[in-house]
């Protein structure tokens, strides 16, 4: 009998110790989730806010627009899937992105200075400049930025950059300004700076027409497996 009185205390007290740990898991696991869920917050927009401007951005519904701190670009994110992808989702209204993007995710003041991180163009015979992209379907990769699947034809392509072509010479906007909404490149957000680079870094259609401009000039289309492109040399 004594036994048996002793041995249910010393039963208690395992169950009240198992109880114990259990409540302490959950509360520990309740903080981190709430820890978690207000570092999450802080990084992004309040969810009505959120929804508004992507509303703005013409995204479909569970997407947004995210800014990778690594490669200094905006990416498209949908949190409910737990999906990333650089080129915008299936569905995307691509004009109001345009707009979004310009307004939101362009740099004014983002081109490097000379000597800068990239180097001295007279030290090593490197060269800078910007351009803006306008890829078609048969584009060695038919997406961007801006469209999710690239349908246009090559000389639907060439038609509009022709036109932009027309608008950088005839003084109505800069390459830059206009590459900023209009290139498939990811440089759009920097003006279509690329930085400085030298023989042998870009494709070769591209990097020979690049060397053939002085300081200021514009070419005229040069056509790479990329797409189609005007190029300005800056330095």
């Amino acid at each position: 009998m004594t036994s048996n009185i002793r041995a249910r205390p010393l039963q208690s007290h395992s169950s009240h110790l198992h109880n114990h740990k259990l409540k302490a898991s959950l509360y520990n696991h309740r903080a981190n989730l709430l820890l978690f869920t207000s570092f999450s917050q802080s990084k992004s927009l309040p969810s009505h806010k959120r929804s508004t401007k992507m509303t703005d951005a013409g995204l479909p519904a569970g997407w947004e627009v995210r800014h990778s701190i690594s490669k200094n670009l905006p990416y498209y994110f949908n949190e409910s899937q737990i999906i990333s992808r650089w080129e915008p989702p299936p569905g995307t209204d691509t004009e109001k992105l345009k707009k979004f993007m310009a307004q939101h995710h362009s740099a004014q003041e983002i081109r490097p200075e000379a000597g800068g991180p990239n180097g001295n163009a007279a030290n090593n015979g490197k060269i800078r400049a910007a351009h803006l992209l306008v890829k078609h379907k048969d584009s060695r990769r038919p997406s961007s930025w801006r469209e999710a699947e690239i349908k246009r034809s090559k000389e639907e392509a060439m038609s509009i950059i022709l036109e932009h072509e027309a608008h950088i010479r005839g003084g109505q906007s800069a390459l830059g300004n206009l590459a900023v909404s209009e290139s498939d490149c990811s440089s759009a957000r920097k003006l279509g700076d690329l930085g400085f680079f030298g023989r042998g870094d870009m494709q070769k259609e591209f990097e020979d027409a690049a060397f053939q401009l002085k300081p200021g000039e514009v070419s005229h289309v040069v056509e790479t497996a990329s797409g189609l492109h005007l190029i300005e040399r800056l330095e």
